[in-house]
């Protein structure tokens, strides 16, 4: 039944199945990436200072692959950039299997920086791919996709995170490396294989400059959401569980259990809110 149940799918459910699997993927590990680096480095005794350098450059490039992401979209196609960020992201996981000694600061930021490229080329495609996806007119079913793969992506994460602190536990840093780009190599090779190839390519070619809104009002929002993310991955990603774990001796799984509870509840009200506003 299943079985039948799926060849009946249109073609445009199956792709968006297919990125919405790829997004979710590619979340848990970036995630769990996320709090593998900030409890290694953490028991290694790198100061709260020097991990937070650690995601600078992740988040910095991601504001680069933010400005340009789009224009990259139209020009290169959203699979081949949505398949580009899964392979940076196993390229950037599979930096980090190198000995310990090999682990510097300057090492793991450029890591990190590949790891940063790659989340947002992956959540624009993602996100992107899915308007081309709903049939014209159907902006009510356009709203209810994008409020799942968001929603989800936020609950994913809490779940990556709890996934890092569980992995670093149960197969040390190195180990839990090797698991991740394993499964993420899988998820790469498949989607490779099945995800339509023109997928959002423009007819011609747009130019650079187009990259910026004429709207002076999108340009202020976009500087104001580069500050709102910057604060709350400095407080969420970097302080809170170092200071968790200094003040209660939380170990990475509870740390990440509580930040994959938070995140479980933003999801509900946000499903929540979505019902109330369609019914």
């Amino acid at each position: 039944m299943g079985e039948l149940s799926l060849k009946t799918l249109s073609p445009q459910i199956k792709q968006y199945l297919l990125i919405t699997g790829n997004y979710w993927a590619f979340t848990l590990t970036d995630g769990a990436l996320r709090m593998l680096v900030v409890l290694h480095f953490h028991g290694l005794g790198y100061s709260p200072l020097e991990i937070a350098m650690l995601f600078l450059f992740y988040e910095i490039f991601g504001v680069i692959t933010n400005l340009v992401g789009g224009w990259l979209g139209a020009r290169l196609g959203l699979n081949k950039t949505m398949n580009i960020g899964l392979g940076m992201q196993i390229a950037a996981l599979a930096m980090l299997i190198v000995p310990a000694e090999m682990l510097s600061v300057v090492y793991v930021m450029i890591a990190q920086a590949l790891s940063g490229i790659a989340k947002d080329l992956n959540k624009m495609s993602a996100k992107s791919s899915i308007k081309l996806l709903v049939p014209e007119g159907k902006n009510n079913k356009l709203y209810h996709w994008v409020a799942i793969l968001t929603g989800s992506k936020n609950a994913l994460k809490g779940i990556g995170f709890f996934l890092g602190g569980l992995l670093l536990t149960l197969l040390e840093f190195r180990g839990a490396i090797i698991l991740m780009t394993a499964l993420l190599a899988l998820v790469w090779l498949f989607s490779l294989k099945v995800l339509k190839k023109d997928l959002g390519k423009a007819n011609s070619k747009p130019k650079f400059k187009e990259i910026f809104s004429k709207s002076r009002a999108i340009n202020i929002l976009s500087a104001a959401r580069l500050f709102l993310f910057g604060a709350r991955d400095v407080w969420f990603v970097v302080a809170l569980p170092v200071f968790l774990a200094v003040t209660f001796n939380w170990d990475g799984g509870l740390a990440a259990l509580w930040r994959a509870g938070l995140l479980a509840m933003a999801l509900f009200n946000l499903l929540r809110h979505v019902l109330q506003e369609t019914s």
